[in-house]
């Protein structure tokens, strides 16, 4: 199999409060370790097989393209910078339109990333699905991180938390980057997320009876596509670099490792 993986590296403009709080003009150049989190992430899909393509979409294109360490951390891969578009999923729209499927995206801020979460991803991806996210359960993130507090998914079968790292498997998928950007559209305006969702649908979530199969059953029915899930043993896979107390917390971690 030839991969794609397109690595979403957009910021949130200028004076980013993250990049202020780390001193460096985008995060995505946030050090982790001693090495940007871009580059970690570049790194960790170039030790992956079967991966022969990273694309990284970021608003900074020109100062990427000639960096040399970061067409070190591709290693054998195929290296593209291109210019992210608006928002994530416009820039996952664009990636699809762009390189087609399958297509594997992650997140720049994914800095502890590590090639054999990417391995047991793509080894566990169901069959006859258009797309597939990985998911962590709370039990795995608890315990790796027992102090953590975070924002759950809470279905009546478990807790979750995403792990910024999504499959698109067919062309049908696109329909997947459109509801999100749909939903993207509306987060300022609850009642019409809550409308489009369904309110039944949106009742059963907040009183906790809501499935994980029947919520994908509807996210699939909106996107008129397949939707799965693989659920990642990997705690540390559910974290990513949102804001100052994560990036002090991922900069622990991998001093720990080292």
């Amino acid at each position: 199999m030839s991969l794609t993986a397109l690595v979403l590296a957009g910021s949130r403009g200028p004076g980013d409060p993250l990049a202020v709080y780390a001193g460096v003009s985008h995060k995505a150049l946030i050090e982790v370790g001693g090495r940007p989190m871009l580059e970690r992430v570049v790194a960790a899909l170039s030790a992956v097989a079967g991966i022969s393509r990273i694309v990284v979409a970021i608003e900074i294109p020109e100062q990427l393209r000639e960096s040399a360490s970061l067409r070190a951390a591709a290693g054998n891969c195929e290296l593209q910078v291109i210019d992210a578009a608006d928002s994530p999923s416009a820039s996952v729209a664009a990636g699809l339109r762009r390189f087609g499927t399958p297509l594997l995206v992650t997140t720049a801020d994914h800095a502890l990333l590590r090639p054999e979460w990417l391995r047991y991803f793509i080894d566990h991806l169901p069959r006859d699905v258009d797309a597939c996210a990985a998911l962590a359960r709370s039990e795995a993130v608890l315990q790796a991180l027992p102090q953590t507090q975070r924002t759950w998914l809470r279905f009546r079968d478990a807790r979750y938390s995403g792990c910024n790292l999504f499959y698109f498997a067919t062309p049908a998928a696109i329909g997947i980057a459109h509801t999100w950007r749909a939903f993207e559209a509306e987060r300022k305006q609850p009642l019409k997320m809550v409308a489009r969702l369904g309110w039944g649908v949106a009742l059963r979530y907040v009183f906790g009876r809501l499935t994980l199969d029947a919520a994908l059953a509807r996210l699939g029915q909106l996107a008129d596509a397949r939707l799965a899930i693989v659920e990642l043993p990997f705690g540390l896979a559910a974290v990513d670099v949102d804001k100052p107390s994560d990036l002090d917390l991922v900069r622990g971690i991998s001093a720990s490792d080292s």
